[in-house]
């Protein structure tokens, strides 16, 4: 085993030991809670070792990376999220290779992304990211859409060609009543998709929580989280 897969198997023990014990903490089943590993930024080398240690969910969050490292990996039994903010000049790129794109917050992308999925012949998973910083524009600072906009949202995707409804997902925000209180947020979005299931029963993805703070999100009752740094460490400064 070579030095990068023995530090990432390791990295992999220790984020899978905090989901156990707090699916344990929670009154969860291990099995309830999905690692998604967040690849952006670490080679296609990076991913073909979390394959061999059995990883199956990957995220990108930057198409410009995403694309030629999805085709470096297309042998690989990889699940890849999308889960940066999309716009619409990269909505054909990411259909290419995406199998759900996580970012989804304005109706502009939905009919973009429908486009493409039909164009491509695919099915792709569209979650609906929820913004709980949103101001008056109804968009947050990290994209998403106000928590009054879902509803609307859902049904835009549910009803579009080529798309289908997963759920929802946050990221937890840096300013606003949520700040500084992630599960508080985190409980939010799961009151925000008990709402969702009653019009979309199908729609049960919950996708919350990072590296600092995962443990809140299976406590609120995440079903996806996205662990980058804890796993891969810390990332290479951007360009």
């Amino acid at each position: 085993m070579t030095d990068r897969k023995e530090e990432i198997a390791r990295n992999l023990a220790k984020v899978e030991e905090r989901i156990a014990a707090a699916c344990a903490d929670a009154g969860r089943k291990r099995e309830e809670v999905t690692l998604i590993v967040v690849t952006k930024t670490y080679p296609a080398s990076d991913v073909r070792i979390l394959a061999e240690l059995g990883v199956r969910q990957v995220a990108e969050n930057r198409d410009q990376d995403a694309a030629p490292k999805a085709a470096a990996c297309a042998d690989l039994p990889l699940t890849w999220h999308f889960v940066g903010q999309l716009q619409t000049n990269k909505v054909r790129s990411v259909v290419g290779y995406a199998d759900l794109v996580q970012s989804v917050d304005r109706s502009k992308l939905v009919a973009a992304l429908s486009k493409e999925a039909v164009r491509a012949g695919r099915e792709i998973g569209c979650l609906i990211q929820v913004a709980f910083d949103a101001g008056v524009s109804g968009r947050g600072e990290r994209g998403g859409v106000a928590p009054e906009g879902v509803a609307e949202l859902a049904d835009l995707v549910a009803e579009a060609p080529g798309l289908r409804l997963g759920g929802l997902m946050t990221v937890a925000p840096l300013t606003g009543q949520y700040a500084g209180r992630e599960q508080a947020a985190f409980e939010r979005l799961m009151v925000l998709s008990t709402d969702l299931r009653k019009a979309h029963p199908t729609a049960t993805m919950v996708s919350a929580g990072m590296s600092a703070d995962l443990e809140q999100a299976v406590a609120a009752g995440a079903t996806h989280v996205r662990v980058g740094s804890a796993v891969l460490g810390v990332r290479p400064r951007l360009r």
